[in-house]
């Protein structure tokens, strides 16, 4: 597709990252093992509904060649706003969820506020621009490196590092799950498909690439398990097995893997339906992300405090 032309079917590439890591890092297959092995012993303990509220850090990377992409501060703030509503299960959508789901809703009670100290400790909005000669970034990193022609990280350890960028090949986003490097560690957007201001472009202008992206950070997997046929899981168990992602809009109920009468969950944040046609983290989802946030990015809110 033209480089600057809108996509109109999602593409994430959480997956193609993943697959990319293990064959770069020897060591990452293990780390993933230990980490799962200890995210379902956390799950197992875990009472979803007396969770208290954590609040994470975020620094923002817009990164821009034309003005036209230097997204606006509304645009940031536009995608805060929907990170939490959707991680609180207070987006305005939510009735939308068909009836048979609705008591599987879950509220991961988090809170996403732009970082108001930098790693040094200096005041900062939370949004760091950087011009770049680079037009548009494919999924190799460089966008995270200014060397490259990108921002280089904050401390990854201590924010969650977003990335705002033209990305290539009609890529909407892409992130790194847990156990990954931590130079590289966070989220890459594209720039159209970011916040409900600005640039940000049908059918992807609800904020919900991020949201999903997010959800890949804190180790959550395609709802579908990444197969094509139905063994696939996505390590959750209050999620239906389905056979292949859904697009566009579809039509409650969309039955496959013999998942009827209700079918897919097509409204969940990790199917990569539209924006406007996904509403929902299930219960079981919000212990997975929760447990991430209690092991492997739990250095993310011991002090977050002190950056927000």
């Amino acid at each position: 597709m033209a480089e600057n032309e809108v996509p109109k079917r999602r593409s994430c590439g959480a997956m193609a990252e993943f697959h990319r890591l293990l064959e770069r890092d020897p060591d990452y297959r293990a780390r993933l093992v230990g980490i799962e092995q200890a995210t379902q012993r956390r799950i197992a303990r875990m009472n979803v509904a007396r969770l208290s509220s954590l609040t994470v850090p975020v620094v923002v990377h817009v990164v821009y060649k034309d003005a036209a992409h230097n997204i606006p501060d509304q645009q940031v703030v536009s995608q805060i706003d929907v990170l939490n509503a959707d991680f609180n299960a207070n987006n305005a959508d939510l009735p939308q969820v068909p009836a048979p789901w609705k008591s599987l809703v879950g509220n991961a009670k988090l809170k996403f506020k732009l970082a108001s100290r930098d790693p040094a400790g200096t005041a900062t909005s939370g949004i760091v621009r950087r011009k770049s000669s680079v037009a548009s970034f494919p999924q190799n990193d460089a966008v995270k490196r200014s060397g490259q022609g990108g921002s280089d990280a904050w401390d990854t350890t201590r924010y969650l590092n977003i990335w705002v960028c033209n990305l290539s090949e009609g890529l909407l986003g892409y992130a790194q799950f847990p156990g990954g490097p931590v130079d590289t560690d966070g989220v890459v957007i594209r720039n159209t498909a970011f916040g409900t201001a600005g640039i940000a472009a049908a059918p992807f202008n609800l904020g919900r690439t991020t949201t999903h992206e997010v959800g890949h950070f804190l180790n959550l997997r395609h709802i579908w398990g990444d197969t094509e046929d139905c063994s696939g899981s996505d390590l959750v168990s209050d999620t239906p097995r389905q056979q292949l992602p859904n697009y566009s809009e579809p039509s409650f109920p969309h039955v496959s893997c013999n998942n009827g009468p209700h079918g897919d969950m097509f409204v969940n944040y990790m199917d990569y339906v539209d924006d406007k046609a996904m509403f929902m983290f299930t219960t079981g989802q919000i212990a997975r992300m929760r447990a991430t946030l209690s092991g492997p990015r739990r250095s993310l809110v011991t002090d977050a405090g002190a950056r927000t």
